[in-house]
């Protein structure tokens, strides 16, 4: 596999998560994620968390999830062997209930790891950016 096609198939893999968050697919998201998976994020107030129950949490909420889409906006990604770093700004648009649009962003940083063969997430970081609505 070349360079290249590898860093398509990581970026594939990113917008699939983003995708199956989008979608409240949390079938999808445990089988892209690592059982240990790690992460600072704004809903966690500054606490790493480990592991997926807290993800969990926000997949299994009662209310439906709000129309939205993810898009990855200018990706940089590094490739270290069996681990990629990939981090890019996070560009999500939402349907509110009310039918209006609203946009906000997130910068991330997501960590995959090749492990028996297949790319795993096993780490990332988001923070707000910019005018943030949600």
């Amino acid at each position: 596999m070349t360079e290249y096609s590898i860093e398509q198939k990581i970026l594939q893999l990113s917008q699939d998560l983003l995708d199956a968050i989008d979608q409240g697919d949390w079938e999808r998201y445990s089988q892209l994620c690592a059982s240990s998976l790690s992460a600072f994020e704004p809903e966690a107030v500054g606490t790493m968390v480990e592991g997926l129950s807290f993800h969990k949490t926000y997949f299994s909420s009662p209310v439906p999830p709000k129309q939205r889409h993810s898009t990855i906006c200018s990706p940089h990604i590094r490739h270290l062997g069996e681990t990629i770093v990939v981090s890019y700004i996070r560009l999500i648009q939402i349907l509110s209930e009310t039918g209006q649009h609203i946009s906000t962003a997130f910068e991330e940083t997501r960590i995959w790891h090749r492990i028996s063969g297949k790319w795993v997430h096993v780490h990332f970081h988001r923070s707000r950016s910019g005018q943030h609505n949600l």
